[in-house]
């Protein structure tokens, strides 16, 4: 894919900045947003192109799951003729790409970051495909989607059986004939199974312990009623898993078709095959731990308590609206399934959706837990200058989104700027920053 915007010989030419911003997504394009109103000169690196992995790094029928109205990039809401559809991926990348355009940020594409370090001075040294830098603070915008996980056990499958990741997932058409086995019932495993059954694919689909939700309940769409009730803006700190929530799995339901509820129950009905988790590979044996009843049950168990937070706002805000009957199972297990035969199954095709993890092996500095986790409040790491931005549950719910991106872009852009004025450093306001 071709830069969205030309490489600037004059942005590079300079070895200062008083911020650098890894990351040109919509973590990093709102940072500069608000830097820029504060007249803050900065430089932001992307290692690919402004939108990429939106772009590149979803299958052909991807779409958002929370609807358009809750696109709020800073200054640059959803203006679109469907404020309750749900963006596919090239109007996502459009969104994204459109709000870039606007912001005209001193960005420069196509370079990476290989080293961020202290220096003896106090600064930061930043090195970068292109060159060295330095800078006093450091916004850390690349998301945590770095290394797709494969378990190490998936390197004994036979060759003959396909296994890929799903970010390489694209379309029904691009696999092997035979039946598919998707890991992960998370948003994009679910998603990737409703795929491949409409397009008439055998589906087998591997349990995990995600939650699903409701898509509409009692006339409302569910993410409305959320909305209203306060969820979008629970923080970290009041949330009952405290920092733990950040370890959590999102909701599945879709935005695919109008948008509508997934349960998987209704979907073995239909002939997808259901397992518990994935344990073990053993030739062409796959095992499974006993626990697909479990997952189901804690799933359902999610989605009928927000039906029952609806219910309980509804009733002591005397809200009008319609009364559904209670969840039903459609569907149970006599026993949850142990393993099962590729080759006898027709199984030529594993893809795995069990998620990704961040690489910040490039940061050298005593950012992070035992675990290599990054370490914050609100987004503002306890080494002073470094900053994460664009992570689930940084500060709300809405972290991570781009419903509230904004939010907390500009709580970090307002501590640099406290920050910079305390130090008695000018913020060197560019040209740019100042037009």
């Amino acid at each position: 894919m071709k830069t969205l915007f030309p490489q600037s010989t004059e942005l590079l030419s300079r070895t200062h900045y008083p911020v650098v911003i890894v990351g040109g997504g919509q973590a990093g394009l709102s940072t500069s947003h608000f830097l820029k109103k504060l007249g803050i000169d900065h430089i932001i690196f992307e290692k690919k192109r402004v939108a990429h992995s939106w772009a590149v790094e979803r299958w052909d029928t991807f779409c958002l799951v929370t609807p358009n109205w809750q696109c709020r990039l800073p200054d640059f809401p959803y203006s679109g003729e469907e404020p309750r559809g749900f963006m596919l991926k090239d109007e996502i990348v459009d969104y994204v790409e459109a709000f870039a355009k606007k912001e005209a940020p001193p960005i420069v594409e196509g370079v990476s970051v290989q080293q961020v370090s202290r220096t003896l001075e106090g600064k930061f040294d930043v090195v970068t495909s292109v060159g060295q830098f330095s800078t006093d603070h450091v916004v850390v915008a690349t998301g945590g989607y770095d290394i797709p996980i494969v378990p190490a056990y998936a390197h004994s499958l036979p060759k003959h059986i396909t296994q890929i990741h799903s970010v390489d997932y694209r379309n029904p058409q691009s696999l092997p004939e035979g039946e598919v086995l998707v890991v992960g019932s998370g948003q994009s495993g679910v998603q990737i199974m409703e795929d491949l059954h409409l397009a008439g694919r055998k589906v087998h689909l591997c349990v995990g312990p995600a939650p699903r939700a409701p898509r509409v309940y009692r006339g409302r769409e569910v993410t409305e009623w959320l909305m209203d009730m306060g969820y979008y803006n629970t923080t970290v700190e009041t949330h009952p898993l405290g920092v733990k929530a950040r370890e959590s799995t999102n909701h599945y339901f879709s935005g695919r078709d109008g948008g509508h509820e997934i349960d998987l129950r209704k979907y073995a009905n239909q002939g997808v095959c259901l397992y518990g988790s994935m344990n073990n590979i053993k030739g062409t044996t796959l095992e499974f731990l006993p626990d697909l009843t479990k997952n189901l049950d804690d799933a359902d168990g999610v989605y009928v308590s927000i039906r029952n937070d609806i219910d309980k706002y509804v009733a002591k805000a005397g809200i009008d609206a319609p009364i559904e009957a209670p969840f039903e199972k459609v569907w149970a297990t006599d026993a949850d399934p142990l393993s099962v035969d590729c080759d006898s199954a027709g199984i030529t095709t594993i893809i795995w959706a069990i998620g990704f993890r961040p690489d910040y092996s490039w940061i050298h500095l005593p950012a992070f837990d035992g675990r290599g986790r990054p370490e914050y409040e609100r987004g503002v790491s306890p080494v002073n200058g470094l900053y994460f931005l664009g992570l689930p549950w940084l500060h709300t719910w809405g972290s991570g989104r781009f419903l509230g991106i904004a939010e907390d872009a500009e709580y970090l852009a307002q501590v640099m700027a406290k920050r910079l004025a305390e130090s008695g450093m000018d913020p060197l306001v560019s040209q740019q920053a100042a037009a």
